[in-house]
């Protein structure tokens, strides 16, 4: 029986964790990022961050601005990205509960995926009402200002809230804008398991959202409800905890989790 190399094996997870953090970092940053500032984002050394990066472009997972030195995603993270979407269709897989969850409250449903330093709508269900609170498939929202950005901010990747500017936009008189009180309401939202956003991207409307976990409990999206202020209230977010839960079971079904396609 051949010894473990305890110390080897543990330098070997460090350095795989590292190599995760570096593309997340990158994935979820809204522009490309030089070595220093990858590393203060990650607070390692330098060196150990350039040799992950000359790892990664070598690859061809990464690819280096020979004008500006800084990184940006390369072709095979994008061909892998392109590869994913046949077998796990989020939005397809989401469709089923999020009409069953618009029928049950008769509110417009949101599907929503953390993307660089913000959240895209993936899919959207309209509600039956003559006038409805439009949601456009594509567009995006604010990390700060919006239930579903609270959410991810709370079950997501820390490299979101690495990658929040240091002035939060105000969109509106009750936008958030004092880091400290979003940090609040995110720790919240983490304990509650839900989060809403009163007027705070468009006076008048509020969201209700909760986390969308694949099949090994890795948070991947967001599903919310929108209507006017006065129509959402904190007892909605059982249903919708529930419509995420099948959600969840269907990407089970599909294949186990977004990581990982069942084989």
């Amino acid at each position: 029986m051949v010894p473990i190399d305890r110390e080897r094996t543990d330098n070997g997870v460090r350095s795989v964790r590292l190599t995760l953090d570096v593309i997340e970092t990158l994935a979820h940053a809204p522009r490309e990022m030089g070595v220093t500032e990858i590393a203060e984002r990650l607070g390692v050394s330098k060196p150990s961050v350039f040799r992950h990066l000359t790892t990664l472009v070598d690859g061809g997972y990464l690819q280096q601005n020979a004008a500006t030195s800084r990184y940006h995603w390369g072709p095979r993270l994008f061909l892998l990205g392109r590869i994913a979407p046949p077998r796990f269709d989020l939005a397809a897989l989401a469709e089923p509960a999020m009409a069953e969850l618009r029928d049950r409250l008769d509110q417009t449903v949101v599907l929503a995926a953390p993307a660089a330093a913000e959240l895209v709508v993936l899919a959207t269900v309209g509600s039956n009402k003559q006038i409805e609170i439009g949601v456009q498939r594509g567009s995006t929202l604010a990390l700060h200002a919006s239930a579903q950005g609270k959410i991810a901010l709370a079950f997501g990747p820390e490299a979101l809230r690495r990658n929040l500017e240091p002035a939060l936009l105000p969109f509106t008189p009750s936008t958030i804008t004092d880091i400290a009180v979003l940090d609040r309401e995110v720790k919240q939202a983490r304990e509650r398991g839900w989060a809403m956003a009163p007027g705070e991207v468009m006076l008048g409307i509020n969201a209700l959202a909760v986390p969308v976990v694949d099949g090994a409990g890795t948070f991947v999206a967001t599903l919310a409800t929108v209507d006017l202020n006065d129509v959402i209230t904190p007892e909605q977010a059982g249903p919708i905890q529930e419509a995420a839960a099948r959600i969840t079971r269907a990407l089970l079904a599909a294949g186990g989790s977004i990581a990982d396609d069942g084989r």
